[in-house]
């Protein structure tokens, strides 16, 4: 019971976090990262890498929940500690990575 209870709230978990992903891939406006927040075209040079760059990392981070979703029907323990890394650390890297991004893509002609 307690695997089934882990996939019903695995899976959906791991797919909002895919669906961020493929979302920021294909957007045709500049992805925002933060809640009400927004990137403003004129702020990035090179739009469909920049939401390519950001569909990456999203899709790369949940990998991480999916590897935890299969994770829990072999071992819940090991499951629960990347779980837990993917939450904590995983949610750290997410800002380096962004801002990383960010920085890489915007205008530097002053507009």
């Amino acid at each position: 019971m307690e695997k089934i209870i882990w996939l019903l709230m695995m899976i959906p978990t791991s797919a909002l976090f895919t669906g961020i992903g493929i979302f920021a891939w294909r957007r045709k406006k500049p992805m925002w990262f933060w809640a009400g927040s927004t990137v403003k075209e004129s702020e990035i040079r090179d739009v469909p890498a920049y939401n390519r760059a950001n569909g990456v990392m999203w899709l790369a981070y949940s990998a991480l929940f999916w590897a935890c979703t299969f994770l829990g029907l072999y071992g819940m323990a090991l499951a629960g500690i990347v779980l837990m890394a993917a939450c904590t650390v995983g949610i750290v890297l997410l800002v380096i990575v962004y801002q990383k991004i960010y920085d890489f893509y915007k205008n530097r002609d002053g507009n």
